[in-house]
């Protein structure tokens, strides 16, 4: 398939701002692939579809307070760093994005929180991409929660709040590590969860930290030629055998959001069951893909060409999922981070 397949107009109204409220009564859409049949619901009427003995596997990432705002030292020029992933936690190296890049050069310190955090320039890596060093020694995130800012995604055309800490965050969220949310899972409450749990399925979580590069833009027609960034993944003993169990029982897993997928689908042994792991994927799921661990997903909307629709194309076919999408929009769906949902059983 080529990157132009998965073009698609979207009325600027329809990207949601704000998230739904309560969470778990945002739309789900339902997509049966046995008969291509098509379903409106309530995101807390998915547990109708979840039976005992099925698992519902889910991504522990949390998202830390990524973009900070400082000022050139010197120029006093407004300089904003976005963290994208540690590089050495004993020196404090990060690989970051600034902007306006054009004012930031190797060399150059951008000083924070009036001054008491600083961090200096020490190499280029893209046309915004910098890796600085940053003086803190000590609990990194606890400064950054408190003086970063939520980085949502920038089609949420408004400032972050104090309430996107908690919106834009799962209810399960444990490991920091995130640049964005696995937005999947943003529908679900805990009462959801506890509804879940006492049907007899089991909650699951691995872990994959999200970063900027599962959004960056595709710019190659063949698909074959794009190559995904790195993001860490952990899938502990544990969570293995409980998948696999499910799997050996012929019963259900429910991947909520295409990180859990990707990380599942990057640690499959060769008779189709999940092995322990961590470490590093680049995993690119496009079309045709023949998936190993997930048998049902949940996800949102997503951006046009960007590789999370050609994942939900590759295990929902790509016609369907393109005539879900039309039919969204016909319905005044909510799209992206803050939106509504889909099931693809």
């Amino acid at each position: 398939m080529k990157l132009s397949d998965f073009k698609y107009p979207l009325p600027r109204n329809l990207i949601a701002k704000f998230p739904a409220k309560p969470r778990d009564h945002s739309r789900l859409m339902v997509l049966n692939r046995a008969d291509e049949s098509i379903d409106d619901r309530k995101f807390h009427e998915i547990v109708d579809y979840l039976s005992k003995g099925d698992c519902l596997v889910v991504n522990e990432t949390k998202v830390f307070q990524a973009r900070l705002f400082g000022k050139k030292e010197k120029t006093n020029a407004k300089i904003e760093v976005f963290l994208l992933r540690e590089l050495n936690a004993e020196e404090n190296i990060w690989d970051v994005i600034v902007d306006p890049a054009r004012k930031v050069r190797i060399g150059n310190k951008i000083f924070f929180d009036n001054g008491k955090l600083w961090c200096e320039v020490i190499d280029n890596t893209t046309s915004r991409g910098r890796t600085v060093r940053f003086n803190h020694k000590g609990d990194f995130f606890k400064i950054i929660e408190r003086i970063g800012i939520t980085p949502l995604p920038y089609y949420i055309k408004r400032d972050a709040t104090d309430k996107d800490k908690d919106s834009y965050q799962t209810v399960y969220a444990r490991v920091l590590g995130a640049v964005a949310a696995p937005t999947a899972g943003l529908h679900f409450t805990k009462p959801l969860l506890r509804k879940i749990e006492n049907k007899g399925i089991k909650i699951v979580p691995v872990l994959l930290h999200v970063g900027l590069g599962s959004f960056r833009a595709v710019e190659v027609e063949d698909l074959t030629k794009h190559k995904m960034d790195s993001e860490y993944y952990e899938i502990s003993a544990e969570a293995a055998h409980t998948i696999n169990k499910v799997i050996d029982a012929k019963r259900n897993v429910f991947v909520v959001g295409t990180s859990t997928c990707r990380a599942l689908e990057s640690s499959v042994t060769s008779d189709g069951h999940l092995k322990p792991s961590k470490g590093w994927t680049d995993k690119f799921l496009f079309p045709p893909y023949d998936f190993k661990i997930a048998d049902k997903l949940i996800t949102n909307f997503h951006l046009p060409e960007s590789t999370l629709l050609m994942l939900v194309s590759a295990i929902a076919g790509h016609d369907f999922v393109m005539r879900a999408y039309k039919r969204g929009i016909k319905e005044g769906y909510r799209f992206y981070s803050y939106g509504d949902a889909m099931l693809i059983l």
